[in-house]
């Protein structure tokens, strides 16, 4: 029985076990040794964290697309926020210098997701250049150009999932979630330049 006033209640937010999955995907992802190894990401904290913003925006950018995704995508994003300000204070950050650096973490995430969403809908040579503008220090056009094909494959993937898989922590997967990033081993051997 549909009740007439269910639309006033506030608006059901994921379980945290959910969030907790997908943000674990997201830097399980982020810290695949290939994107270092093979495609010139920088092994820094910088470019470990400019991987994470990458995989984190392709993620959200599915999640608002459904239905009660803004209170998901925002609780995965608030979930990022804490294990960037649990990462500073483990570096020693002190108390004072936290807040100034949890600002520019904002602004950096939102720059770059405002970047690579234009870049996505210019096309697939602006896409390689917001990487590698973001990622690798504005070098390696051609690790740009597999990092902007493996970023499309993952958008893709996430595109045909449904709402339910999207948000499914069944436990289907290692991670607890019913769904995995595609795997980025294939970028190692180049870009199929054939026609």
């Amino acid at each position: 029985m549909l009740w007439p006033f269910n639309h006033f209640r506030k608006p059901r937010i994921a379980p945290r076990g959910t969030i907790e999955a997908i943000y674990g995907m997201i830097v399980t992802q982020a810290r695949e040794p290939l994107f270092y190894r093979d495609l010139g990401v920088p092994d820094t904290v910088n470019g470990r964290f400019d991987l994470l913003v990458l995989h984190l925006w392709m993620v959200l950018r599915r999640l608002k697309s459904i239905e009660g995704g803004t209170s998901l995508s925002q609780a995965l994003f608030d979930r990022f926020c804490d294990d960037m300000d649990d990462n500073l204070r483990e570096m020693g950050v002190g108390d004072l210098t936290v807040p100034k650096r949890m600002q520019a973490f904002g602004e950096a995430f939102y720059g770059r997701a405002a970047a690579y969403d234009l870049a996505l809908t210019a096309g697939e040579e602006p896409l390689a250049q917001a990487l590698s503008k973001n990622i690798l220090n504005g070098e390696g056009i051609e690790n740009a150009q597999r990092l902007a094909l493996y970023a499309r494959s993952v958008i893709a993937a996430l595109a045909g999932l449904d709402e339910a898989a999207l948000q499914n922590v069944s436990g289907v997967g290692s991670s607890g979630v019913g769904w995995k990033f595609p795997s980025p081993t294939s970028l190692a051997t180049g870009l199929d330049t054939s026609p």
